[in-house]
């Protein structure tokens, strides 16, 4: 699962802005996230953790666990908004073969929900991570070639995902939180203090 973990930790690098539309929990460029549709990935993963033990797990509940799933939704959306910019592909078989080599990784395609509650990630978005998982690999292989020192690299790559971010104008919806650039995190709005940007749109 350390793939799984390290995606999550770069998408969670990037710096969002925040306020939109009333009824959308996040929106960037041409696409928005309903409330509705990020409220869904919640209530799915919550779903999943009835059906294993989850006494050993440290997993997030309420306004963080709203929190990490938008910011899920969102990095992954970003990933494929430079996948397009720099042309790259994922192919059927690429996503096929991550699949696999995960399921090898975690004792069998069986203890893939538990994995996924685990890492807190939704089922139907698991694809998403795949997607992101490969996207991110070929970004490093890239910077590894132009002669990024393999210590820089997921730096590298976040710092991507950031500009990618601000270019895309990126507008969270304030009860999922503010941006706190201190703490380089979507942070509940009374956990912020002066370190907030506030919203000027």
């Amino acid at each position: 699962m350390k793939k799984l973990l390290t995606v999550i930790a770069l998408v969670s690098a990037v710096a969002l802005t925040g306020c939109g539309k009333a009824d959308s929990a996040a929106s960037f460029g041409d696409i928005t996230i309903s409330q509705v549709q990020a409220q869904s990935k919640v209530d799915e993963l919550l779903a999943e953790r009835t059906k294993i033990d989850t006494s050993a797990l440290q997993l997030e509940t309420g306004n963080a666990l709203n929190r990490s799933q938008l910011r899920f939704t969102i990095f992954t959306s970003i990933f494929d908004e430079i996948a397009k910019e720099l042309k790259i592909e994922v192919s059927t078989t690429e996503i096929e073969n991550t699949r696999n080599g995960i399921y090898e990784q975690i004792g069998g395609e069986s203890e893939l929900p538990k994995n996924l509650v685990a890492a807190q990630i939704a089922p139907s978005n698991f694809e998403r991570y795949l997607r992101a998982t490969i996207i991110s690999n070929k970004l490093a292989g890239a910077l590894a070639m132009a002669g990024v020192a393999e210590s820089d690299v997921q730096a590298k790559i976040s710092e991507l995902l950031q500009k990618k971010a601000e270019q895309l104008k990126v507008t969270v919806n304030p009860r999922y939180g503010v941006w706190d650039n201190a703490a380089g995190d979507l942070v509940p709005e009374d956990s912020a203090g002066s370190a907030v940007v506030p919203s000027t749109k």
